[in-house]
């Protein structure tokens, strides 16, 4: 072990402590790889948690620099030794990660990796990442790593408290997710009941004005301007509803995030195939955000309960100083003429309003056999 008994338990403490004061999963991994770089006296760490489809549903990294980490590109598949450390659950120390058959596809702008310390980081059964350390900081023989058996070792302790650590933070943000819902579904049933009585209140003081317009006009005056106050109490508690169910995930993690969040569990949850791609994005004034992601929503809800699609594709780009959402099924489609006659909209009235709210356009292209393509362009700030 690089440090020794007293300084190693010393900074074994340290990592465990810092680890405990995180409740956000991205928090908690920064953590977890900062603690082990500085822990073992590597150059490089780096943790990545699978998700279902062969890639990393979050990689975080220590020891690269932003303008490194830009060149290396998009994030790493599970491949080679990764792949390795996670479908076979051991872990892995090797003088010159270079020399191993399993090296293989890691880009051009990489840095360069020598000798790799990469264990498994397990919840029971279940694999839940990936950690591994490179470059160790130490003179070493040609050929031999500078990883120790006692790395290992206390690397491995180290990943049983990542487990703990990590899990309880999913857990935290699940028991977030929850009491973020249940707090909408109040204030739903507030803004239902409050809305409601300022309209009832309205519609009976807008009867009065009415029978008292002919025999007492300045009475009726004042019944039009009670109607007038109650209208703007009714306006000003519908903005501020909506300015507190402006989803959270928005706000903490931007439009292009949650929108690949909830279609990563849309994919899970349902039998078609889910896909998001962004590009270029940036980021967008609020009340367009927030309509994008609702009409996403509702086209993909679409999509996945009434069209009977296989594959349902999602992306957003950018265009101009604005943004251009896409959601394409290859499901039953509809003739949109047919539908307006009938009067069942499938939620494209609302999508045009929260389209038109936002100041953008929004254009259905359909036709029974041939699939749906929802497209909503936004202007930008």
């Amino acid at each position: 072990m690089s440090h020794g008994p007293r300084s190693g338990l010393a900074a074994v403490s340290s990592a465990l402590l810092a680890m405990s004061r995180h409740l956000e999963v991205r928090d908690v991994l920064k953590t977890i790889v900062a603690s082990a770089r500085e822990l073992l006296d590597a150059q490089y760490a780096a943790l990545g948690v699978p998700d279902d489809h062969g890639g990393f549903a979050q990689f975080v990294v220590d020891g690269v620099s932003e303008e490194q980490w830009k060149a290396i590109g998009p994030l790493p598949r599970q491949h080679g030794i990764l792949a390795a450390m996670l479908h076979e659950a051991r872990s892995e120390r090797l003088a010159d990660v270079r020399k191993d058959p399993r090296f293989e596809g890691w880009p051009k702008a990489h840095p360069d990796l020598i000798d790799f310390l990469g264990l498994p980081i397990r919840d029971g059964d279940e694999v839940i990442g990936a950690l591994f350390l490179a470059n160790k900081k130490c003179s070493k023989p040609e050929g031999s790593c500078g990883f120790t058996a006692d790395d290992e070792d206390l690397l491995g302790i180290l990943a049983q408290h990542a487990a703990i650590a990590l899990t309880n933070a999913r857990l935290y943000e699940r028991s977030r997710e929850l009491t973020i819902a249940e707090e909408r579904s109040r204030l739903a049933h507030e803004l239902h009941d409050a809305v409601s009585q300022k309209l009832f209140s309205l519609r009976l003081t807008a009867q009065a004005a009415a029978r008292l317009v002919d025999r007492d006009p300045t009475r009726a005056k004042g019944e039009l301007q009670q109607v007038a106050a109650l209208a703007a109490e009714a306006a000003d508690e519908l903005r501020a509803a909506v300015v507190e169910l402006r989803p959270a995930a928005l706000d903490e993690d931007g439009l292009v995030a949650t929108l690949r969040t909830q279609i990563q569990v849309l994919d899970r949850a349902h039998s078609a195939r889910v896909t998001f791609a962004g590009r270029g994005v940036k980021a967008l004034p609020a009340s367009q955000e927030e309509a994008v992601l609702r009409v996403a929503q509702e086209a993909l809800h679409n999509a996945l309960r009434h069209s009977g699609a296989d594959h349902v594709d999602v992306t957003l780009d950018r265009r101009g100083g604005g943004a251009v959402l896409r959601v394409t099924d290859d499901g039953g489609g509809f003739d949109p003429s047919a539908v307006r006659r009938e009067g069942r909209h499938l939620g494209l009235v609302s999508m045009r309003d929260r389209t038109s709210g936002a100041g953008g356009t929004l254009t259905v292209e359909s036709a029974p056999g041939k699939g749906t393509t929802i497209e909503m362009e936004v202007p930008g700030g």
